[in-house]
């Protein structure tokens, strides 16, 4: 009879521990946002949001936005990368979130950025599970960030053809230089007057001797409301940036 009630003593025990809720406990989580082929993005580009969700409810576990440096660019792209080597340091950018959850949770990010570049920023996200007390730190959650970040303006001066120069970076502002770590001489720009969806004129930007510019005459084509479109494409990893705006001729 006493086992029999030390077997029943068991089970009810046993319940009420299934019904109790479980403790949450406290999980670092430290995101960065990486310019795809360069460094971290970070407050010199405006910085980038990021917003950490439950992916089975949608509840809102924590936002923020990156901050920092660039990071060590010997460290990030000269150096023979290790399996599990640390590329970040203290001063890298990233955004830690302490997130208060009880049991494994599949943890959505989005991140949007560089916020500095507006034309230019991208929505980024990625799921991950997270577990209660296994702090997420060191690099981190990297999330990547493919593209180029560009800014265009149109130059008039009485007596010459307008210019178009365009500001090419890497998303984490990085320049783009003749023989450079980023090479010019890597990357195509081209600037195309837009009526509607069709394209009027086009011309090639080059380098303009200064640190991440291009620049090359305004086609002509008459006067009317255009839109102007600069590209640039790299010519060996996929980055791409585009930026349109309106132009009056």
């Amino acid at each position: 009879m006493k086992h029999i009630r030390a077997a029943l003593a068991l089970v009810v025990l046993s319940l009420a521990a299934s019904w109790m809720p479980a403790n949450a406990e406290p999980t670092r989580v430290v995101v960065r946002a990486r310019s795809l082929d360069a460094k971290f993005i970070g407050t010199h580009m405006g910085g980038v949001s990021v917003v950490l969700t439950d992916a089975s409810t949608g509840k809102v576990l924590a936002k923020g936005e990156v901050a920092g440096g660039t990071g060590d660019t010997a460290k990030i792209m000269q150096t023979p990368s290790n399996r599990f080597g640390v590329i970040s340091d203290a001063e890298t950018a990233g955004f830690e979130a302490v997130l208060d959850i009880a049991t494994p949770t599949l943890v959505k990010a989005e991140a949007r950025g560089p916020l500095g570049r507006p034309g230019a920023a991208i929505t980024v996200s990625s799921m991950m599970w997270i577990i209660p007390g296994r702090d997420v730190v060191g690099d981190g959650w990297v999330l990547t960030f493919p593209g180029l970040a560009i800014e265009a303006k149109v130059a008039r001066e009485a007596g010459r053809a307008p210019v178009i120069t365009a500001n090419v970076t890497m998303m984490c502002g990085c320049p783009i230089t003749p023989g450079g770590l980023w090479d010019s001489n890597d990357v195509t720009v081209e600037a195309m007057l837009l009526k509607g969806e069709s394209v009027v004129a086009r011309t090639t930007l080059d380098y303009a001797g200064t640190a991440s510019e291009f620049a090359g005459d305004l086609p002509k084509a008459g006067p009317g409301h255009f839109i102007l479109r600069v590209i640039a494409a790299s010519k060996k990893t996929p980055n791409v940036g585009v930026v349109d705006q309106p132009l009056d001729q």
